[in-house]
């Protein structure tokens, strides 16, 4: 079945607020407070390009209108020669037993490449600020994966927790800059800390000119799990996918039914999905121009 998106339009976009929050509305995740109202985490950017994570409130039915702007971020960079000394860009928020999981991809600059990720986790109880679960990452590079691992979505069950995230392959050198290639893999946990990886990918690499598929948001429906991604080649674009297990996908772009723009603040690119059920309605919070760069956007999904 094809899907059809109707855009509500542009949310949220930084304008030199706070120091913290100079650009950038990037990676956006919804989490329910209470009736329509939402907490929207995003990750923004200093003058000196560091990442940031902050939130805006807002009603759901009435997404235009700001109710709260953080009034600092929820969480700012790491410590000097921290896996995430350069920025902490949160990806996905969950909530089990009382506890709320924010997981976050922390930046390293580098110097043979811009730069490396890796993954970390801030923890939350009790309505207190989120707080570092550790220095260091949960996930990291490894003997398997050398490069970096970055954007992921985690999803806790029964029996056990799943992660789908971003797994750079390779970086290849063209017009005389460094270019990361990566896909999305699967991995698997028993608590949502230590994490279980075999390298089994989940989204791979459409052709040869695809380099770059990111930020999976997924969910179980009855029939199957669904995912939305992001994927580059020109320039990003939204991705479908379904499963029957959750580990083998099947690519579905063409169904997604969302995409550019004619005009406007995404009319270039569409990335970084997240999609969320409120009051048997789906919504979906994404990027456009610019890698968040014009903040951030919510589109519905239409009833077929």
């Amino acid at each position: 079945m094809n899907h059809r998106w109707q855009k509500i339009g542009q949310i949220y976009c930084p304008s030199g607020e706070k120091k913290w929050l100079q650009s950038h509305a990037a990676v956006p995740i919804a989490d329910h407070v209470a009736g329509d109202v939402f907490k929207i985490y995003f990750s923004s950017r200093n003058e000196h390009n560091q990442s940031f994570t902050g939130y805006v409130v807002v009603d759901i039915t009435q997404p235009d209108k700001i109710l709260e702007l953080s009034p600092n971020p929820v969480l700012p960079p790491g410590g000097l020669g921290e896996f995430d000394d350069s920025g902490a860009m949160a990806t996905w928020l969950v909530s089990h037993n009382g506890v709320k999981f924010l997981y976050y991809i922390g930046w390293n600059l580098g110097v043979t490449v811009p730069f490396r990720n890796s993954i970390g986790l801030a923890v939350c109880k009790d309505g207190e600020p989120f707080n570092r679960y550790a220095k260091g990452p949960i996930l990291d590079r490894s003997m398997l994966e050398p490069h970096f691992v970055a954007s992921c979505c985690v999803i806790p069950g029964e029996d056990k927790w799943r992660m789908w995230y971003l797994s750079c392959t390779d970086w290849n050198v063209r017009n005389g800059k460094p270019e990361h290639r990566y896909h999305i893999k699967y991995a698997e946990s028993p608590d949502g800390i230590h994490w279980k990886r075999d390298g089994f990918v989940s989204i791979d690499y459409e052709n040869d000119n695809e380099y770059a598929i990111s930020r999976p948001s997924v969910i179980r429906d009855k029939d199957c799990w669904r995912m939305w991604y992001s994927y580059r080649g020109a320039s990003y674009r939204i991705g479908y996918a379904e499963s029957h297990d959750g580990r083998q996908w099947r690519r579905l772009d063409t169904r997604v039914g969302i995409d550019v723009s004619l005009a406007g603040w995404d009319s270039e690119m569409i990335e970084y999905p997240f999609v969320f059920d409120h009051k048997e309605l789906r919504y979906m919070l994404y990027n456009g121009n610019g890698y968040g760069k014009t903040g951030f956007g919510l589109a519905v999904l239409e009833q077929i």
